[in-house]
C-alpha cells in the first residue's frame, strides 16, 4: 500500500507545490527502488549498495540539496531538505544517514570552508552520486567531548602528518573521501583524506543493533601525509564542526518524524485488521489511547521542524532550536518504534513490520549528532545562562 502521509493538522498546506513535488518524487523512487531492498539487508547486516543507488538518488537532486546548484547541488530550501530526510528515514534510518552526511557532513563543510578548487573538484561528484563522502569526528574515547579529541596532526614535509582513529563512522568503509577532523597546534581543523592514501584504513563494524543497513566502520590514521592542498582552509576552530552538526541535526529532526510515521501508519493498519476477543484491537480503549498519543506527539513534532525550516531559511534560526528539535523529535519517534511494536505483539518482533527496525535505528540517533542528555544541557544552558556540561569539584 503506497504511503499517504500523516497530516492530521493539514501542515501540507503550509508546503509550497515545489517543496511537495519534491518530497513526492522521492517517496516515489523509495518505495519503487529501495523499500523492498531493506528487509533483506537490515535482517543480514548488508548494507545497501550505495554505489549503485546513490547515482540513481543524485539524478533527483537527493544529495546535498541545499548545496548552490553551480556546484551541482539542488539549490533546495530546507523544508525540501527536511521533507527529503523525512522520506528517507521512513523507509530506513541509515539511508537518510547516507543522505545527511552527504549533504550536511561532506559537502557542506567542502562549500563552507574549502578553496574554489576543492569545491569545483568534490561536490559535483559527490552530488551526482560518482563519489561517496564520510565525516571522521567521534573516536573511540571521545564521543561528545570533541574538544578532546585524540586524533592529531602536526606539520610534515610539504603539508601535514595525521594520527589516531575514528569510529561510528557512516559510509567508513565504502567512501571515496574523508573529511577527517584532527586537532592541531592552532585549534581543530579538517582534512580531506582520499581512499587509498598511505597509512589510511577504513574498515566495516558488524554485529549491530542498528543502521544495519548502512556502511557503519572506523577510520585509522597512522602517519598518514596529507598534501596542503586537502587542508579545508576555513574549517579551523570548534565552532565550524558545530555548524557542520547542526545541519545534520536538523535533517535528524525530520527524519525521526518518517520514522516515527512508518510506526504510526502500521499499527493503525495492523490494529484495524487484527482481531481478538471477537474484536477489532482498535476498538479497544487502552489501543485507541495509544493511536491518539502517537498521532499527537507526531503532529507537534512536524509543527517544530517546519517552523524551524521558516527560520533557518530566513536566516532567523539559533542552534539552540535546532537541538530542540533533534532531542523533542527523537524521543518523539523512539516511543512511537516502541509503542507501534507493542501493539502489534508477537509480529512486532518480525522484520516483516517496520516497527523494530526503527527502534533499532532510532536508540543509534538518541546518541548520535549530540546524545539527548547533551542537548538537554545546551537547552538549560540557553533558558538559565548557566552551563551545565563541566563542573568544579
Amino acid at each position: 500500500m503506497a504511503f499517504k502521509g500523516v497530516d492530521y493538522y493539514g501542515i501540507d498546506d503550509l508546503f509550497t507545490d515545489e517543496e511537495k513535488m519534491f518530497r513526492d518524487a522521492a517517496r516515489q523512487f523509495l518505495e519503487n527502488e529501495v523499500e523492498p531492498l531493506v528487509v533483506n539487508a537490515f535482517d543480514n547486516e548488508e548494507p545497501l549498495n550505495m554505489e549503485e543507488l546513490a547515482p540513481k538518488m543524485g539524478k533527483l537532486g537527493m544529495i546535498g540539496p541545499q548545496i548552490p546548484r553551480e556546484y551541482g547541488g539542488g539549490g533546495a530550501n530546507h523544508i525540501q531538505e527536511g521533507l527529503l530526510c523525512q522520506e528517507v528515514e521512513r523507509v530506513d534510518g541509515a539511508l537518510r544517514s547516507f543522505v545527511e552526511v552527504q549533504s550536511g557532513l561532506v559537502m557542506y563543510p567542502i562549500w563552507q570552508f574549502g578553496t574554489e578548487e576543492q569545491k569545483r573538484k568534490w561536490l559535483p561528484q559527490i552530488a551526482s552520486g560518482k563519489k561517496i563522502g564520510c565525516f571522521g569526528l567521534t573516536e573511540p574515547n571521545r564521543g561528545s567531548d570533541i574538544a578532546a579529541m585524540e586524533t592529531v596532526a602536526k606539520k610534515g614535509d610539504g603539508g601535514w602528518i595525521l594520527n589516531g582513529s575514528k569510529e561510528w563512522i557512516s559510509e567508513a568503509s565504502t567512501a571515496d573521501i574523508s573529511v577527517v577532523y584532527a586537532r592541531t597546534e592552532d585549534g581543530v581543523k579538517a582534512f580531506l583524506v582520499p581512499r587509498g592514501t598511505e597509512g589510511f584504513t577504513q574498515s566495516f563494524t558488524d554485529k549491530k543493533g542498528a543502521m544495519r543497513c548502512g556502511d557503519v566502520g572506523t577510520l585509522a590514521l597512522n602517519d598518514v601525509k596529507v598534501p596542503e592542498e586537502n587542508v579545508l582552509p576555513g574549517s579551523t576552530g570548534l565552532r565550524h564542526v558545530f555548524m557542520c552538526l547542526n545541519q545534520a541535526r536538523y535533517g535528524i529532526s525530520w527524519g525521526a518524524i518518517g520514522a516515527a510515521m512508518s510506526c504510526y501508519e502500521t499499527a493503525l493498519n495492523y490494529t484495524k485488521e487484527r482481531e481478538q476477543f471477537g474484536a477489532l484491537i482498535a476498538s479497544y480503549q487502552l489501543v485507541q489511547q495509544d493511536l491518539v498519543d502517537m498521532l499527537t506527539e507526531i503532529t507537534k513534532a512536524q509543527l517544530l521542524s517546519y517552523r524551524l525550516g521558516r527560520l533557518l531559511d530566513a536566516g532567523k534560526a539559533r542552534h539552540q532550536q535546532i537541538s530542540m528539535a533533534k532531542r523533542n523529535n527523537v524521543e518523539m519517534a523512539r516511543m512511537c518504534a516502541r509503542t507501534a511494536r507493542s501493539l502489534l505483539g508477537a509480529n512486532g518482533c518480525s522484520y516483516d513490520y517496520p516497527p523494530i527496525r526503527h527502534m533499532g535505528n532510532i536508540e543509534a540517533v538518541y546518541t548520535y549528532q549530540g546524545t539527548h542528555f547533551i542537548h538537554t544541557l545546551i537547552l538549560g544552558r540557553d533558558i538559565t545562562g548557566i552551563q551545565a556540561f563541566t563542573r568544579e569539584l
